[in-house]
């Protein structure tokens, strides 16, 4: 499966537990929507990631990818510290001038 660079480095920076190189990939005005809350900026994207993989100790395995006209939407078999574990998941991306600048993850 062919990612945009952007959407593959952040899927190995989060298997390899790296919040700075996850925040390389976004934005500095990036938003990330994720279990009904908004983050909006590195400080914000940044907490949100590393309290997210300190409560459920997450991996998340991109399965197939689909590119539209608004953005691409990936979706991934995440594994951790959750009920229903193993469960897919929808994270669909909007980039902007080779970064994320959305990203919004649900069911």
């Amino acid at each position: 499966m062919q990612l945009p660079q952007p959407i593959a480095a952040y899927f190995e920076a989060d298997r390899k537990n790296n919040c700075e190189s996850v925040l390389a990939c976004f934005d500095a005005t990036a938003t990330v929507h994720d279990e009904g809350r908004s983050h909006a900026g590195h400080h914000a994207i940044g907490s949100w990631w590393e309290n997210a993989k300190a409560k459920y100790r997450h991996v998340a395995e991109p399965l197939e990818a689909h590119t539209e006209a608004n953005g691409t939407r990936v979706l991934a078999r995440v594994t951790g510290a959750f009920p229903g574990s193993p469960a897919t998941l929808a994270y669909a991306f909007r980039l902007e001038g080779g970064k994320i600048a959305a990203l919004e993850i649900g069911a």
